[in-house]
């Protein structure tokens, strides 16, 4: 999770070979749902939406990766992520709405405050170990 332009596709498209997981970007899909509406009830039915799909995809025994904004406590809880990974790489995103109710999380299990070019070995070998 994180600001729109954070970097969490780069992440997700680095770790899913990595982690041989099923990925699932927020704006795909959206674009397969058609629902281009980012009002606060949108986004708690974002969150509702990704966790449906990654509940299927982990019910069948596959290792899920979604890569979206998820920007607030109630939407976070809502996905419930096994993982949280946060991209805290940027001050503000391009969107003002986005910045305007995005809450910091209290507790993360990766904190990725820059980019390197060991960040998703890194992440992928802990969370082989975890599994």
């Amino acid at each position: 999770m994180g600001l729109p332009g954070s970097g969490k596709t780069y992440l997700a498209e680095r770790l899913q070979p990595l982690l041989e997981a099923a990925w699932f970007n927020a704006d795909k899909v959206r674009s397969m749902a058609g629902d281009w509406d980012f009002s606060e009830e949108a986004r708690t039915r974002q969150s509702l939406r990704m966790k449906s799909i990654a509940d299927f995809e982990s019910s069948h025994g596959r290792m899920v990766i979604c890569d979206f904004v998820c920007p607030t406590k109630e939407t976070r809880d809502i996905f419930s992520a096994d993982v949280l990974i946060w991209m805290d790489t940027i001050e503000e995103g391009r969107f003002e709405d986005t910045n305007a109710l995005f809450e910091n999380p209290e507790k993360v299990d990766f904190h990725i405050k820059e980019w390197n070019d060991h960040n998703h070995n890194d992440i992928a070998e802990e969370i082989k170990k975890n599994v």
